[in-house]
């Protein structure tokens, strides 16, 4: 799909804005150009809004290119669901130029422009920080930044983002593809590649470590060595990180559409402990811990399939599986201490959820419908032989009927009874005709002749 490749001598990436005296720098002078006729990339397969944005600063004497995750998408035969541009236009200069704009950010100073649900995002060239102080750029005590609006040129700009795959540009002005790190050839090699030293780029923003292997996961992609080298040492720096952020990459990971690598990669770069350190406990030393790993790796294969059909999926649903086998242990704990089964079930929630924020912040309204279904599974459970009917009015009942399908599907052949009578019902109840009354159509009256 991506034509027109050719790896250069020199493998080695230096950034060149924080290189020492000697460095080789070859790679990074004069930038790839790859013409239109070489690369596979349509205006057809970009949003019109997108467009919009692109030709309009364009026209206003500014540069103007697509750039990130859509560019990459693009040359790989994808369909991008977001596009951001990247403009040498400061971010007022952008509001002056679209009404439907708005400024955000303190980190990064972006702007957003806004069509309907979709918004394009716009950024100004940014350069590298600089070693010392700068009024618009901070770090912390630990190297992490925490203000970064030190604007630059293009070869800048490729040069300060994460990856070589993510740092290819498409230019408006001749829909040529502008490469300054080995974007290209790492996007041929399948190679996720951090750009500069990946010790330093890990220190400033600890979240990139999620990233690469998101990335790596998503595209099927291998971690340059590099790149992977310091993860086992570094991951400890997402200690740092706010809990709500990490909700965010999270959900980015398990929704990539290849969350079975995802969830593999965590776990073989010992991340998967760092973001729930509960659940790590219970696959590593639980005595079910192969009946709760195969219990994930399903949650994911069915989350993959979900993604392929166009199907919505619910972050509640997600939580609750990967914290069963916390919340299981922990039950099984309280009974041992001689609690009763709706005690031990009350505790083992409350602790389970109040361990999991301190790592990642799951947002109340979705941890309100984890309890939910993980209530439905217990009560589900002990009215087998009940009349539960109520069961299928419940708002929350086909999120856990999923639970249950994928409970037995891992293995818990005790649930087949409770499911071959919810799906017996289930079917009872959409076989029966609805009864809706339709008025009858009112005659119309005729006018009296004057």
């Amino acid at each position: 799909m991506i034509a027109g490749v050719r790896r250069r001598k020199s493998k080695t990436l230096h950034h060149p804005l924080s290189s020492k005296k000697g460095d080789h720098l070859s790679s990074s002078e004069l930038p790839y150009i790859v013409p239109r006729k070489d690369h596979n990339i349509s205006r057809v397969n970009i949003s019109r809004h997108a467009l919009q944005v692109l030709y309009k600063l364009h026209d206003a004497g500014y540069e103007a290119y697509l750039v990130g995750g859509s560019v990459r998408d693009l040359l790989l035969g994808g369909k991008p669901k977001d596009f951001d541009v990247a403009t040498d236009a400061r971010p007022e200069a952008v509001r002056q130029l679209f009404r439907n704009c708005r400024l955000i950010g303190r980190r990064f100073r972006l702007a957003h422009v806004f069509f309907g649900q979709e918004i394009i995002e716009v950024a100004t060239f940014r350069a590298a920080h600089p070693e010392e102080d700068h009024p618009d750029a901070r770090r912390s005590a630990t190297g992490l930044l925490v203000r970064d609006n030190i604007y630059g040129d293009l070869k800048e700009d490729a040069w300060r983002r994460d990856f070589t795959v993510n740092a290819l540009y498409y230019n408006i002005a001749n829909f040529s593809v502008v490469d300054y790190t080995e974007g290209m050839a790492d996007l041929k090699a399948c190679t996720i590649r951090m750009l500069g030293d990946p010790t330093v780029r890990y220190r400033e923003d600890p979240v990139r470590i999620l990233r690469a292997v998101r990335f790596a996961a998503k595209l099927n992609f291998v971690l340059d060595k590099n790149t992977e080298a310091p993860i086992w040492s570094m991951k400890n720096l997402l200690n740092a990180v706010p809990a709500a952020r990490l909700f965010e990459e999270v959900l980015k990971l398990f929704y990539c559409g290849n969350a079975v690598r995802a969830f593999e990669l965590l776990s073989s770069y010992g991340l998967f402990e760092m973001l729930f350190p509960q659940t790590s406990v219970v696959l590593s030393e639980g005595v079910q811990k192969e009946h709760y790993l195969t219990l994930l790796l399903r949650s994911c294969e069915n989350t993959d399939e979900r993604l392929r059909q166009g199907l919505t999926l619910n972050p509640a649903f997600l939580f609750s599986v990967l914290l069963w086998p916390a919340l299981q242990t922990k039950m099984e704990q309280y009974i041992a201490e001689d609690k009763k089964p709706y005690v031990a079930f009350e505790k083992a929630v409350n602790e389970t959820i109040s361990q999991q924020l301190k790592t990642v912040a799951i947002p109340k309204r979705h941890t309100a419908v984890v309890r939910e279904i993980w209530s439905l599974q217990r009560i589900m459970e002990k009215r087998i032989h009940r009349h539960m009917e109520w069961a299928l009015a419940h708002p929350r009942f086909r999120a856990a009927y999923d639970f249950l399908l994928l409970r037995l599907n891992a293995g818990d052949t005790s649930l087949e009874i409770v499911i071959q009578k919810l799906t017996a019902l289930r079917a009872e109840k959409s076989a029966v005709p609805t009864s809706i009354s339709v008025p009858a159509e009112r005659p119309k009256r005729r006018r009296r002749k004057k």
